[in-house]
């Protein structure tokens, strides 16, 4: 299991509470533990994730959120290889690589975005 290292490039407030937000969020998946989405994700979060392609699909509300990260990170015999996570205020990129539990693995990035201290935006693409 890798852990990433977190670029921050303004060390303002903001993007030392983004960073630590991040951190907190990659450790849900590196430790399948879902248990903090809760108290990371804001109530108006939105989710646009990978799949079905071509356009994905929409989540939105902490309950549908935490939903979705939930499964994801407690999904058995996967992983998340985390490449690098930077970080710009209130914005932050989150590089990866998820191993399925069949052994083929994809290769992504997440855009995320944190208001008053809470994930409010995440757009996920995937290597197609």
């Amino acid at each position: 299991m890798e852990r990433d290292s977190i670029m921050v490039v303004h060390p303002d407030n903001q993007s030392r509470q983004t960073a630590e937000i991040m951190r907190r969020f990659n450790d849900v998946f590196q430790n399948h533990d879902p248990s903090a989405l809760p108290g990371l994700v804001a109530e108006d979060c939105v989710i646009e994730n990978a799949v079905p392609a071509p356009d994905g699909a929409r989540h939105a509300g902490r309950e549908a959120c935490v939903r979705l990260w939930s499964a994801i990170a407690s999904e058995p015999g996967t992983r998340f290889d985390l490449e690098e996570t930077f970080v710009a205020g209130e914005r932050a990129t989150i590089r990866w690589r998820y191993w399925r539990a069949d052994g083929n693995s994809i290769r992504g990035v997440n855009l995320m975005r944190v208001a008053d201290g809470l994930i409010v935006e995440a757009m996920g693409y995937v290597k197609g």
